[in-house]
């Protein structure tokens, strides 16, 4: 199972922190001792908590992220994270312009692991907190469920 995952959004203010913390509370409520974490490709919003529309519609689910800073992914973080889940191929495009090389870390889109979704909108821009937060419990139950299922390939 891989047990280190990082979200990467754009600002690190609004789907990033949300899928850390919806996939912390799953995991938790079922005994998954996982490392989570979410940063941005953009350094405009560094040491700053999440956009407050995102926190209201998190909190109203039970979902806190005032605690959350947004931080810039950096190198180092393809070492020490094994999945690492972009919201768009904007955002993943720059993870593998970053990727060091011979790094093992897994790149891939966050819904890769869902279906009849290609990316995780914006809700910086669209306003849809509601919206963006149902996309983001689907697919972080479908990637728990993902982790919990027995793989012969070594794939998380």
């Amino acid at each position: 199972m891989a047990d280190r995952i990082l979200f990467v959004c754009l600002g690190n203010i609004c789907r990033s922190p949300s899928a850390e913390a919806v996939l912390r509370a799953l995991a938790l409520a079922r005994g998954h001792a996982l490392t989570i974490d979410s940063a941005g490709t953009g350094d405009w919003h560094l040491g700053e908590p999440p956009y407050g529309p995102m926190q209201r519609a998190a909190r109203a689910r039970g979902y806190d992220l005032s605690a959350l800073r947004a931080r810039q992914v950096s190198a180092v973080d393809f070492e020490r994270f094994d999945l690492i889940l972009a919201m768009d191929a904007d955002n993943l495009a720059h993870l593998e312009r970053l990727r060091p090389p011979g790094s093992t870390a897994k790149l891939c889109l966050f819904t890769d692991y869902t279906e009849g979704a290609d990316h995780v909108p914006d809700p910086y821009f669209t306003r849809d907190f509601d919206g963006c937060l149902d996309l983001i419990e689907v697919a972080a139950r479908a990637l728990l469920a993902r982790l919990e299922a027995p793989r012969d390939d070594g794939q998380p």
